[in-house]
Order: structure tokens, then C-alpha cells, then sequence
């Protein structure tokens, strides 16, 4: 599991994002769980997340953050990255993005992308 904690803060907001490979439902749903054992994570507004499976089928979860797994499944569809979850964990800080929570979403899965490009990370 790759992970890229206190990504972006704005108004309060902390965001982070994880990684790994998942070829599976089940392979997702067993990623999640071993991400919300932290703590840290289970406490957390929302862990949006978003995979396309090896054959191309696409699986996304907003956890309560409407739009969000989307904007990670759009991401991933560019890069063509299969068998691989995202997850944008956000630990909401009492104020309202409106749409920056979007740019912050799609930040994160930049910044978790690149440095999946990174050898030496």
C-alpha cells in the first residue's frame, strides 16, 4: 500500500491519498479494509475511491463526497491504469469547498500518480 499523507489542506480540510493493486471486488473491498484498520482513516469524512478492474470495468465509491469517485475514475481511465485502487481520504475541517473539493480530489490522484511513476519513491 502507497501512501501520501497531508497531500492538501484548505479551510481546515486535510486530504491524503492511497494506492495498491486490486485486480477484484474483492480485492478492493479487503484494500479498504486494511486502510480503515488505521484509525486515522476509519475516522476520516470520506475515502472516495475509484478502480478499473483488468478486463476495463469500472468500480467507484463517493462515501458521501457526491462526484468524487467519478473524478478519480476519470483520472484513471486517462493514465489507462488498470487493476490499481485510489483512494482520496478527506478529514473534513468545517467549512465548505464547493467545487475546489474537485481540483482537490483530481490533485491528489496527481500527486499519488506521479509518484507511482517515481522508481525511487
Amino acid at each position: 500500500m502507497r501512501q501520501l499523507s497531508g497531500v492538501i489542506v484548505d479551510r481546515g480540510s486535510k486530504y491524503a491519498v492511497s494506492g495498491g493493486p486490486a485486480r477484484t471486488r474483492d480485492e478492493v473491498d479487503a484494500f479498504l479494509k486494511k486502510l480503515k484498520k488505521d484509525k486515522k482513516f476509519a475516522k476520516a469524512t470520506h475515502n472516495t475511491w475509484a478502480v478499473l478492474l483488468e478486463d476495463g470495468v469500472p468500480l467507484k465509491g463517493d462515501d458521501g463526497e457526491a462526484g468524487a469517485g467519478m473524478v478519480i475514475l476519470r483520472m484513471l481511465e486517462r493514465e489507462d491504469l488498470r487493476a490499481h485502487v485510489i483512494v482520496v481520504t478527506r478529514w473534513f475541517g468545517g467549512k465548505h469547498l464547493g467545487g475546489d473539493r474537485f481540483r482537490h480530489v483530481q490533485d491528489c490522484v496527481r500527486a499519488y500518480l506521479d509518484d507511482l511513476g517515481n522508481p525511487q519513491a
